[in-house]
């Protein structure tokens, strides 16, 4: 039996389809960028349909570069950009509308409404997470909602909503599986993570029939075969897990108290906490970590919305930069007290604030100031954002962590993961494999075949690439993060 596995990593502004060896060892690598739709203040969307394309030719574009027929691949795993809610027809598969994707705010006064009615304490009871825009439940009210007729049709059973894992399943096994993972499915705020079930008492709260929800599985698990015409074979499906679930799997976190932090679009840390849930005193989210033989394993996450977002944003937004990989030479000629801060709330800020009416500021401009000032500003918003969310941690008792394990887009910049171990004040490991959402949920696929006989094998295959030690002196670090505490404070709508 071949032992090729094929991950399919659907992010926020790319799909990307990676083959691995049984050993986890990456192959070959296919990815294609799709548009961000920017409709109204705070509003992000996605097409779901180039969602769904551009997914498809990755998968066929990296079997056909290496030379591999999907008859000798073993198995599928599917990892996903979160909470980004898709609504579609149970009968026809056609959307009802965009994708509206986690970072969108549109339902922030609806937030503050259920807040306002006290309802906040009791969902985060069950669901670990706060009362935000950034979760799939008010996403799929407000589609409901604002769509002629769709909640009409919901009630009667005719439409399904998914997460991107969710979506992408349907489509690949000719919508004959509706079906999510633990971790997916804690992420939309009706999901109750002690029961590990839909919970009844959260659809009623946010208008949402329980017809349109996906059977929720293990994170290893028989989700469904593929449609043999789209690939060239049927291929079973194993694994789904979330992009950071996923990425917490490749990092080999597998031991409480471990940390991991990934750089996409968005920065997000989770610490594994084990077995027990950890209720966070500083608005950080409790949530599943991975289930798996039905037994969860939980976490603490610190999501920011904005990270490898910024650098985009200066790329294509401003224009600053030409390619991503620009900023390293520039911030190298900056250094790292230029004055400068930039604070990237383009659709509001993430933990541990939760602020979804602030927006992106810079500060600290003289005359002087140039291209190079504001793209080191950037990059280090990224750090700043990171030490946000240790600290938080930190205030919850938990101890500093021994290193922090990095992954995603960004880490291959060592002049930002240099910058990041100054201003953490803790040591950082970039792995040999930096694509570790992808190796996650291969890890789990082989997991769930017999590749790999537990975790703690899976653990074994982990090496790091390179250590960054903190060497900035504590006065200067200190500095520096009081500037941006500052800043921040400047651009909350609730400060």
């Amino acid at each position: 039996m071949s032992k090729h596995i094929l991950a399919i990593d659907q992010g926020t502004t790319s799909s990307r389809a990676i083959i691995f060896s049984d050993q986890g060892v990456p192959l070959a690598t296919a990815q294609q960028e799709f548009r961000q739709y920017f409709p109204d203040d705070g509003w992000v969307e996605h097409d779901g349909e180039e969602i769904w394309q551009s997914t498809l030719q990755v998968c066929r574009q990296v079997l056909q570069e290496h030379g591999l027929p999907a008859s000798e691949v073993a198995a599928i795993g599917i990892t996903n950009q979160r909470e980004t809610t898709l609504v579609w027809d149970a009968a026809s598969g056609e959307l009802i509308h965009r994708a509206i994707v986690w970072q969108d705010r549109r339902t922030a006064d609806y937030c503050a409404e259920l807040k306002a009615a006290g309802h906040e304490a009791d969902v985060a009871a069950r669901t670990g997470l706060l009362i935000d825009p950034y979760f799939s439940a008010t996403k799929i009210r407000w589609i409901l909602d604002q769509v002629p007729g769709a909640r009409e049709r919901a009630e009667r059973g005719e439409l399904r909503f998914g997460t991107v894992d969710s979506f992408l399943l349907w489509r690949l096994t000719g919508g004959r599986s509706h079906r999510t993972d633990a971790t997916n499915a804690s992420r939309t705020l009706l999901f109750n993570i002690h029961s590990q079930q839909w919970d009844e008492e959260l659809l009623k709260l946010f208008e949402i029939p329980r017809s349109l929800l996906p059977e929720v599985l293990d994170c290893a698990a028989e989700f469904g075969v593929t449609d043999a015409q789209l690939l060239g074979a049927a291929i079973p499906l194993l694994a789904m897990a979330g992009d950071q679930q996923a990425a917490l799997v490749g990092q080999a976190c597998f031991s409480s108290g471990m940390v991991k932090s990934t750089y996409g679009t968005g920065c997000f840390m989770i610490q594994n906490t084990g077995a027990q849930p950890v209720s966070s005193q500083n608005r950080l989210l409790t949530t599943v970590g991975y289930r798996l033989n039905g037994k969860v394993s939980y976490a603490v996450e610190g999501s920011i919305f904005v990270a490898g977002a910024a650098v985009q944003w200066l790329r294509d937004g401003i224009k600053l930069i030409n390619h991503a990989s620009d900023s390293e030479a520039l911030a190298e000629q900056t250094g790292n007290a230029c004055g400068v801060y930039l604070v990237p709330a383009f659709t509001g800020l993430g933990a541990p604030y939760w602020d979804p009416k602030a927006r992106g500021a810079i500060f600290g401009l003289t005359r002087d100031t140039g291209i190079k000032e504001i793209v080191t500003a950037g990059l280090q918003a990224v750090c700043y954002q990171t030490r946000d969310l240790l600290e938080a941690m930190r205030r919850d008792g938990a101890s500093a962590p021994s290193a922090l394990r990095v992954d995603g887009g960004m880490v291959v910049n060592n002049w930002v993961m240099q910058f990041l171990a100054d201003i953490l004040g803790v040591p950082v490991e970039r792995p040999q494999v930096t694509e570790t959402t992808a190796l996650g949920v291969a890890y789990l696929a082989g997991l769930q075949l017999g590749l790999f006989a537990s975790l703690e094998q899976i653990a074994s295959h982990w090496h790091r690439e390179q250590r960054f030690e903190p060497r900035m002196d504590e006065a200067h670090r200190e500095a520096l993060y009081q500037g941006w505490l500052n800043a921040v404070s400047r651009v909350r709508s609730e400060a």
